[in-house]
């Protein structure tokens, strides 16, 4: 029987730098993974390439940990990560910077709560309920479905029923999620020829279908926020709600129509892409290692019995938690994290100039070859009690780091072992070609070309 730990799941074989940059510039994907040489999961500190702006890859711990959470100002958001989000969640606390964002910021925290385990957990398992009926049907069919796609939605209608209080079959949010489906397609957070050629602190603009496609997400969010809006609209508990009656603590103001849409669409995006990136991953991993599988069931067996799962199971579900904490070390969804100088400083004792990229990347600094052991095996008990004392803090970053860390990691967490959890203990999945799975560095870690599979209802 094959060990977890020997199974090498897809990702690029680092290259020198010279035929790296050559192989990317002549593909069609804007692939970022592929660029990075083998220094990037050698060294601690190093340059990426030659290019107009000096890109500095950071992944000794304490160094990246002073970026993320930057106590003098000196790395705010990177200009191309802004421009490939600015379309879509204006100026939210995801591109903001400095007193605007610690403002926003404060506003918003009463949303966060809608995102606790206690009062969402109902949302989730009621969507898992109806995916439930969706893979019997698949299964009764035989038709080959997306997995991709299947995640996109079942995690598009648990934050729509934590956002809005309504299921991912009314219209207007099914209008919002079929937008995404395009946009998602079609962004990318950091484009090669620009990271080459254009200098630091560009204006950045994203081409008119992916512009088109933000305004119609847009306007299918005004259209649910203008529903709570108008005169003799019940008032609703949800994140909507709260965000429609979050004030400024000094001046009293709420957010503006357009500052709503911008923060719920960054709702909408964190709390449905990054989970749908990380599922895509933990399935496929799994329809690759059996042996995985049957040691989920059994610890389902044990915790949960014949009944459904409830909250308590899933916190005792350590090893099915492992699962996905290591498909997230190794498909980590955000895979870079750009920073940029905002005047000269020194990194890790050296110098840095102004309009440098300083990039954190959670895709090496999780398989960086002198920060963990066999990093690229999959091997879900390195988080086991015992193992998980050896793992260097600082390297494990799935979430980002710092003040702007992802306030719904323990959402996504719970979220995803409930998910797990319900289809392995019913299901099995069969990847129709997955010797073709490759990933790219999109605005999350995504497949190159969606993963095909079929479901079979487990006997």
């Amino acid at each position: 029987m094959t060990a977890p730990a020997l199974y090498r799941p897809p990702a690029p074989r680092p290259r020198s730098p010279l035929p790296s940059l050559i192989r990317t510039i002549f593909r069609s994907e804007r692939d970022l993974l592929s660029i990075l040489p083998i220094a990037a999961y050698r060294e601690l500190i190093t340059t990426l390439g030659a290019s107009r702006r000096t890109i500095l890859l950071v992944n000794a711990p304490d160094e990246v940990a002073r970026v993320l959470s930057d106590p003098d100002r000196l790395f705010p958001k990177n200009d191309l990560m802004v421009g490939a989000l600015l379309p879509l969640v204006g100026n939210s606390i995801f591109t903001s910077n400095g007193p605007t964002w610690h403002q926003q910021r404060a506003m918003i925290d009463p949303a966060f709560s809608h995102m606790r385990i206690n009062r969402a957990f109902g949302s989730m398992a009621a969507a898992v309920d109806d995916y439930e009926t969706t893979l019997d049907q698949l299964a009764h069919s035989g038709e080959s479905f997306s997995l991709d796609g299947a995640m996109s939605h079942l995690t598009s209608d648990i934050i729509t029923r934590t956002i809005f209080s309504q299921s991912l079959a009314s219209g207007p949010a099914r209008a919002v999620f079929d937008a995404f489906t395009v946009w998602q397609r079609s962004v990318a957070n950091v484009e090669i020829r620009r990271l080459l050629f254009d200098p630091p602190f560009k204006q950045i603009a994203q081409p008119p279908h992916v512009v088109a496609a933000c305004q119609r997400i847009r306007g299918h969010i005004g259209t649910l926020i203008d529903e709570r809006l108008a005169p003799g609209a019940s008032p609703l508990d949800d994140i909507a709600g709260a965000a429609i009656n979050a004030r400024d603590a000094a001046t009293g103001a709420r957010f503006s129509r357009e500052e709503l849409v911008d923060e719920i669409g960054l709702f909408f995006l964190a709390g449905q892409e990054t989970t749908a990136s990380a599922l895509t991953w933990a399935f496929f991993l799994l329809s690759q290692h059996r042996e995985t599988v049957e040691r989920m069931r059994a610890e389902i067996a044990t915790v949960v019995g014949e009944g459904p799962v409830e909250f308590e199971h899933v916190k005792r579900l350590t090893f099915v938690r492992n699962v996905f904490r290591e498909t997230m070390r190794l498909y980590p969804p955000i895979t870079f994290i750009p920073r940029v100088a905002a005047e000269q400083t020194t990194i890790g004792g050296r110098r840095v100039r102004r309009g440098t990229m300083v990039m954190v990347s959670p895709w090496t600094l999780h398989r960086h070859l002198t920060l963990w052991d066999k990093p690229d095996r999959f091997d879900p008990d390195r988080f086991s009690p015992d193992r998980e004392r050896s793992i260097t803090p600082g390297t494990y970053l799935p979430f980002g780091g710092g003040p702007r860390i992802c306030v719904g990691a323990a959402f996504a967490t719970i979220e995803s072992t409930l998910i797990l959890a319900r289809v392995v203990r019913r299901f099995d999945l069969d990847v129709l070609d997955a010797a073709a799975v490759e990933p790219i560095s999109r605005l999350t870690t995504r497949p190159m070309r969606e993963i095909q599979c079929r479901v079979k209802t487990r006997r």
